[in-house]
């Protein structure tokens, strides 16, 4: 479906109000929990095709469930545990399966530690013999099962050991492990935040052997936090961050083999300054894929390991004028062909390569994006994906042949689909919503998409917002600089045209993003419903440089981070500020993160446009971020010092004329409160007067108790006082 062009035409995709609001949404019942959606949580295919499991947690009686339902029919068949049952503990936050399922790590007592990462107590459960272990005393990271369950590696204080479930034995795989110096087994912070995983480990096929990384990061800077805590002197946090053109971790790759307890370091090849970011074994069991990535990140080696001669060959490579992205979507088939996903002919796109790294086919093309592999059914010789397909702000679920050919879309509803399928390719799962519909649970046939039966539709929060008579959010597009931008619009819900009404625009911005989707509201839609409450006309606009729009689009702002996105915010705001019913006096921006940069930016570098804006956790310059984020899009201080320089808010703090709100955690791992501290300090003397919050020991997200509601209420009043 083609979204028509802005002014010329808007779609509604709610329906308007017809009676006069009843109810005003609060920002206690957004932070309250007023409009939790119901959901599947934990949801896994069981291996018959037939059944799946979903965790249950009855926080009522304060007990932890996987329970254990029929696919066709939906019934209930029992639970395959139950902590009620379960002395030892009373509930469990997460759940994993061994491969025969016949034994369930239970995961208590997690302590975050950043993004993705965490340690805790983990408990075994032997399925059939309903006997539960403790794993250690210890507090570990990772456990993970080997292929016949019957031993699990983990780590434990940056070393990876190996227990056996039948003896109890535990082996001490590596020991140089060290805080601030060397990791053995998971990743470092910068890999953690920037390639999204934890586990740097995994087993073989057979379960003879474990390939692992090792970050030496003794030569890596050090930053420091303070933690304010509630004792009477506060402490610090130190830990290894890397910022744009310093020293990364030297990473290496090593295979320890259970047989003979020795470990070897595998020689990838004449690689200088390099990162690897994935590393998966094939079915083979002596053959390990590793991809290594230069510190550029636009060439990219896929490389196959003879764990037996230690040899390493190059299969496959990607380069790009920008930079080649890193996905989970290396999938190998029982032949060790495998699938591969790349953006090499302008959008993201499945292709098939045989084992030596000859390519078999191209298996979907066109002007669209493939936005999730799903798998592939060897029976039927399908694979399964979500693309853009039908429209860069819309997902589908589709199937096609691995020869390109009978492509099927499986899903119906326009809006967003996401699915889960059954181990067999059976069924589906399908997750569906769109701006008017929160969530739909239903079982679909995987082989034509055709419903089976309805799961849950969150009917009864659909019934419930109805008292707050919700404005529409109005999908469009509008024209700005040469491109079609897709935007959402909420208005009041008595919104008269012959009035003037204040415009709050929120943009995220960062490359490869998306804030305007057909999708159904998140806590900050309901914060924009409360500020159309109040008289504000709410818009988001996806610039150059956001995603889903084909590599070009996205890559337009390489090392010039912040340039081209804020052209298009302007230009939109100006555009907008045209239209009768806006005042172009009062137009203000707002964002978070990447979107605090833009909006610091925007009230400085559009100070004609802009007359307020607010800015949480931003930053302020571009060398004050990490290596791998930032030299993806910038490359290295050293080589961009004007890329770095000229789009950084810190060099254009005189500009300032509006109205600022400028907020941060001070316990940010990521995006460091130097940022902000950096920006005061410029702007304190440039003489210009701002409003700022610091919230003690918070991170990035800011949150916990009530620091989320406390915010959004500053961010509410400061918009009532300015806008």
């Amino acid at each position: 479906m083609r979204i028509p062009k802005f002014v010329l035409t808007l779609f509604l995709v709610g329906t308007s109000a017809i009676y006069a609001q009843e109810k005003q949404v609060t920002l206690e019942d957004i932070w309250g929990g007023t409009f939790g959606q119901e959901r599947l949580e934990s949801l896994k295919s069981l291996n018959n095709g037939t059944q799946y499991i979903v965790l249950n947690q009855d926080r009522k009686a304060g007990t932890s469930s996987i329970d254990v339902f029929d696919y066709k029919s939906g019934d209930k068949k029992g639970s395959l545990l139950n902590s009620l049952d379960l002395p030892e503990l009373s509930r469990f936050q997460s759940y994993e399966l061994s491969a025969d399922e016949n034994m369930v790590l239970l995961a208590t007592e997690l302590d975050k530690i950043y993004r993705h990462s965490s340690k805790g107590i983990f408990y075994i459960y032997d399925v059939k013999s309903k006997e539960l272990k403790k794993l250690s005393e210890k507090k570990v990271q990772e456990p993970t099962f080997s292929p016949d369950a019957s031993k699990v590696a983990y780590v434990f204080e940056n070393n990876l050991f190996v227990k056996d479930l039948s003896t109890g034995k535990e082996t001490q795989v590596t020991k140089d492990g060290k805080k601030n110096e060397v990791i053995n087994g998971i990743t470092d912070w910068v890999y953690e935040e920037e390639f999204a995983f934890v586990r740097a480990f995994d087993w073989n096929a057979d379960g003879t052997k474990i390939a692992f990384l090792r970050f030496d990061e003794v030569d890596v800077p050090e930053f420091s936090m303070d933690i304010i805590g509630s004792d009477l002197y506060p402490t610090a946090s130190t830990f290894k961050y890397p910022k744009a053109g310093e020293a990364n971790a030297n990473v290496s790759l090593h295979i320890y083999d259970l047989k003979n307890s020795k470990t070897n370091e595998v020689s990838l090849g004449d690689y200088k300054d390099f990162y690897i970011p994935r590393i998966k074994w094939t079915n083979n069991p002596n053959i390990l894929s590793a991809q290594v990535l230069n510190r550029h990140q636009n060439n990219l080696d896929l490389i196959f390991v003879n764990a037996e001669k230690n040899e390493a060959q190059v299969l496959l490579n990607e380069e790009d004028a920008a930079y080649v992205d890193i996905t989970d979507n290396l999938t190998f088939l029982d032949d060790n062909s495998f699938i591969w996903t790349s953006e090499k002919d302008g959008y993201n796109h499945i292709y098939h390569y045989d084992k030596s790294g000859k390519l078999l086919n191209r298996i979907t093309k066109g002007d669209w994006e493939v936005t999730d592999y799903y798998g592939f059914n060897p029976k039927t010789k399908r694979i399964y994906f979500q693309s853009t397909e039908n429209g860069s702000v819309n997902r589908d679920v589709y199937s096609i042949k691995t020869d390109g050919s009978k492509k099927t879309r499986l899903t119906e509803k326009t809006g967003t689909n996401n699915a889960d399928f059954s181990a067999d390719y059976t069924f589906f799962i399908n997750t569906f919503n769109n701006t008017t519909t929160p969530n739909e649970y239903t079982l679909h046939n995987a082989e034509n998409g055709k419903l089976v039966r309805k799961i849950k539709d969150n009917s009864a929060l659909k019934e419930m917002e109805k008292a707050f008579d919700f404005s529409p959010k109005e999908l469009s597009t509008i024209e700005i600089n040469g491109n079609e931008l897709n935007m959402w619009t909420i208005k009041p819900s008595d919104f008269d045209a012959t009035k003037k009404y204040p415009l709050l625009m929120y943009q995220y911005s960062g490359p490869g993003s998306q804030t305007v989707s057909n999708s159904y509201a998140g806590s900050n839609d309901y914060w924009y419903q409360m500020l159309a409450d109040l008289g504000y006309i709410v818009v988001s606009v996806d610039g150059r440089g956001t995603g889903f729009k084909g590599a070009a689009f996205k890559k337009i702002t390489q090392n010039e981070l912040g340039k081209f996105e804020l052209e298009d915010q302007i230009a939109a705001a100006k555009k907008l500020g045209e239209l009768d019913y806006i005042d172009s006096e009062r137009i203000g921006i707002w964002g978070w993160s990447y979107g605090g940069f833009m909006s610091t930016n925007a009230i400085l570098k559009g100070n004609d446009v802009f007359s307020m804006a607010i800015a949480v956790a931003p930053v302020s310059s571009w060398r004050f971020y990490d290596t791998i984020y930032t030299e993806r899009y910038m490359t290295t201080p050293q080589e961009n010092a004007s890329g770095y320089d000229e789009n950084s808010p810190i060099n254009h703090v005189e500009k300032l004329k509006g109205k600022y709100l400028l907020v941060h955690g001070s316990g940010d791992d990521n995006v460091h409160v130097q940022n902000s501290m950096r920006l005061i300090e410029a702007l304190v003397q440039a003489n210009k007067q701002f409003d700022w919050a610091i919230y003690p020991d918070r991170n990035h997200g800011i949150y916990g108790g009530n620091t989320r509601l406390h915010l959004y209420t500053k961010m509410t009043n400061f918009i009532k006082e300015n806008l």
